[in-house]
């Protein structure tokens, strides 16, 4: 009997401990991982959309970024589900398709089932681009000069088995041609920075990233890899505008995850407040001036769009 209730004391203990962590969650700044380099759109992003996190009204605690990028997004992604502490305080940037993509393509040590969605900020579709003094200035041109010269076209872009990656199979399947695909370690900025040296003929990148090089003059955009054209760029036609079936495979949606194990009172608590965060006037303001989509998403929408991209990209991958 002794020892039955000292077993209901530790549990009610340990439950009451339980509450009070969950009632004072978070008391501590929260680090968020970003798996590309400084400058690229992903953490350009991830700085305007937790800049209110320390606000009353969201999570009353700063949220610290930190950039591990290589690889794609890899590196980041593969300390995330195997060394990053599952407490709370350790949230991760994600990219859609680009980690679901790797983990159906192998050699990562992650899967959709390593994670747990939180929200989603956004939906950046790939662009088409080429320098702004480029002989180049429609996807017709490009394709033209691909088939008179199989992979001697080369272009860049943040990895491999990324968005970028993804519409460039497409582009190249749709226009029966080959081109000389070129990942590069840097991510998008390292990708955009290769185009406008004149590194690369051309490349497969962000609207966003694309949005402010266009803006000052480094870069033109031919093609959008998505159904619609851009608000932001409402003169550049689609893919499919131009004769090539490009879907939206492609578009990045980015929003936060933790590693799986972390406490479901953190993660209700996450993602109770992360969503109306992201709404903030501030940060709309600020994405928008940068030309980069919104698109709020709260956790059971995210575990939706989630589980529908990974049967996209299964069939997707293997015709490519």
């Amino acid at each position: 009997m002794k020892k039955l209730l000292a077993a209901l004391a530790l549990t009610t203990a340990t439950l009451a401990g339980g509450a009070a962590q969950a009632e004072g969650y978070p008391d501590r700044p929260i680090m968020m991982m970003v798996s590309y380099g400084a400058g690229g759109a992903t953490d350009f992003q991830a700085r305007i959309v937790t800049m209110t996190a320390g606000n009353d009204d969201a999570l009353g605690v700063p949220i610290a970024i930190i950039n591990k990028p290589g690889a794609g997004g890899r590196v980041g992604w593969n300390w995330l589900a195997t060394q990053a502490e599952a407490d709370g305080y350790t949230l991760g940037a994600y990219n859609v398709p680009h980690f679901i993509a790797q983990s159906i393509q192998g050699g990562v040590q992650y899967d959709a089932d390593s994670f747990e969605p939180i929200a989603n900020w956004g939906a950046d579709p790939a662009v088409f681009v080429v320098k702004a003094d480029s002989e180049f200035n429609s996807m017709q041109d490009v394709i033209d000069f691909a088939k008179e010269n199989p992979g001697k076209f080369t272009y860049s872009g943040a990895g491999l088995f990324v968005g970028h990656h993804i519409a460039a199979l497409q582009i190249e399947k749709a226009a029966d041609v080959k081109m000389a695909y070129i990942p590069n370690n840097a991510g998008g900025a390292g990708a955009m920075k290769a185009v406008i040296g004149g590194d690369v003929m051309g490349g497969v990148n962000n609207l966003s990233d694309a949005f402010r090089a266009a803006e000052a003059g480094n870069i033109k955009i031919l093609g959008v890899a998505d159904l619609e054209r851009s608000e932001f760029l409402p003169d550049v036609p689609t893919m499919k505008e131009q004769g090539l079936d490009v879907d939206d495979a492609s578009v990045n949606f980015r929003g936060v995850m933790v590693p799986k194990g972390t406490p479901q009172e953190a993660i209700d608590k996450l993602a109770a407040l992360v969503p109306e965060m992201f709404k903030n006037d501030r940060i709309a303001k600020k994405m928008k001036d940068g030309g980069s989509p919104m698109k709020v998403m709260n956790r059971e929408e995210v575990q939706a769009m989630w589980a529908k991209r990974q049967e996209t990209l299964k069939e997707l991958l293997a015709g490519l």
